[in-house]
């Protein structure tokens, strides 16, 4: 058995062997091999300093920015855990895990630990459900109000997914502290739960639910929700096969073959989810990867928001394992498909056979498919990239959910989305 972990040196991270699983490593040469990460911009002309100077400064604007017009991270005083902040949807008027998660994976691949703490404590103190007798017990509100108050008990399972992962690289870069800043037992007991939560029936702001693991342990998929009455289908875009395998690696030694297993299920739900022709994926589907119509959204069949961040999950996948050759196809595929549709005038909602039915040229849609160049072969790839590069950050009353998707691309897009793995 061996270990990995990072430290920083130069130009990024260095990869040693010293006692973590390190199965299929040697056969794959993936950036999780290499210790290289690709500089999408700097292959596209652009210098590396360069691209570090936009990612800083989209990070500043979006954390340190005007409130009224720029910020989407907002400072909320202290509590006996430090200081308080949470990643506000100003569009929606809500506080959501997905968000909160993100910035927090923002945080730590910047070295902002302040931030990423007093997101954290936020979360931890408000989000939280720690009664063992809730239905949501062991997990996040997906949903809150700025001061705090739950609009859905329920968790959405992407977000407890980053807050894992972030708190693992939190635990490599920065050590770990004492309560919720031990994030190494942080992350193990929340992904104890995800795999291994009992049924418990209790009151929800929702009324009354039954809920347990947000994995399928047959399928050995993420669900869609932990809620009985809703849990027999997925959302693609969250499935995200790399992060299950680092699980697979620095997790819970119990549950570490499951997590392998799930990565592998993701490599090929993803192959039935997207469109044999446009490549394109629906928001909520079936675990065999059919498209599932919710009752309360019938375009939730077709690709919408949520969509636009399953080809992030595969092309992350394909840079940092190389464990799938399809995932190239289907970037490939994607990025035809969008490019035929006019790189500066493409639409954000589609059929997934391609009939367009949203016409806003949306940031962070432009964001994903660059993304999608790192799992990408044909030259088009560069126009994405390109397209990136030229897109402003998002500013106004919008700005929360394309600003999240820009700061993430940017990242990935920089070489600069890293793995810190804990001892």
């Amino acid at each position: 058995m061996r270990n990995w972990i990072w430290i920083a040196a130069g130009l990024g991270p260095v990869l040693f062997l010293t006692g973590c699983r390190s199965a299929d490593v040697s056969q794959n040469r993936g950036a999780i091999a290499t210790g290289h990460y690709r500089n999408l911009f700097s292959e596209a002309g652009h210098s590396p300093p360069a691209a570090t100077a936009k990612v800083n400064a989209a990070f500043q604007q979006l954390f340190h920015g005007n409130p009224g017009t720029q910020a989407v991270y907002f400072p909320a005083g202290t509590n006996a855990g430090g200081a308080l902040a949470y990643i506000h949807d100003l569009g929606s008027g809500d506080v959501r895990s997905e968000g909160m998660s993100y910035g927090m994976m923002i945080a730590v691949q910047l070295n902002q630990q302040a931030e990423f703490n007093a997101i954290w404590n936020w979360a931890k103190s408000f989000m939280y459900h720690g009664s063992t007798n809730d239905p949501a017990h062991g997990y996040f509100s997906w949903s809150m109000t700025t001061n705090g108050v739950a609009n859905d008990s329920m968790p959405a399972p992407d977000g407890e997914e980053y807050f894992v992962t972030s708190l693992y690289f939190a635990a490599a870069r920065w050590g770990n502290g004492d309560g919720i800043y031990n994030y190494r037992a942080e992350a193990d007991r929340l992904l104890t739960d995800m795999r291994h939560r009992r049924l418990i029936t209790g009151p929800t702001v929702k009324g009354p639910m039954t809920a347990g693991a947000l994995f399928e342990p047959e399928q050995k998929m993420v669900r869609f929700t932990p809620d009985v009455a809703n849990w027999h289908h997925t959302d693609p875009s969250y499935q995200l096969p790399a992060f299950y395998e680092l699980w697979a690696r620095c997790g819970p030694a119990a549950d570490r073959l499951f997590w392998a297993q799930a990565a592998a299920a993701s490599r090929e739900f993803f192959q039935p989810a997207a469109n044999p022709v446009t490549g394109l994926t629906p928001d909520y589907a079936n675990f065999d990867g059919t498209p599932w119509a919710a009752p309360w959204n019938p375009h939730s069949a077709d690709f919408q928001y949520d969509a636009w961040r399953t080809a992030m999950n595969w092309s992350v996948d394909w840079a940092w394992w190389n464990k799938d050759v399809r995932e190239k196809e289907l970037s490939d595929r994607l990025q035809a498909f969008f490019e035929s549709k006019g790189m500066s005038s493409y639409g954000n909602r589609f059929t997934l056979a391609g009939r367009q039915f949203g016409n806003d040229h949306a940031t962070g849609l432009v964001a994903m498919n660059a993304v999608a160049s790192l799992a990408a072969t044909n030259p088009r790839s560069k126009q994405f990239i390109e397209a990136l590069w030229n897109t402003p950050v998002p500013a106004g009353h919008n700005r929360y959910y394309d600003g999240m998707l820009y700061l993430l691309a940017l990242l990935h897009c920089s070489g600069e989305f890293q793995v810190w793995m804990p001892k």
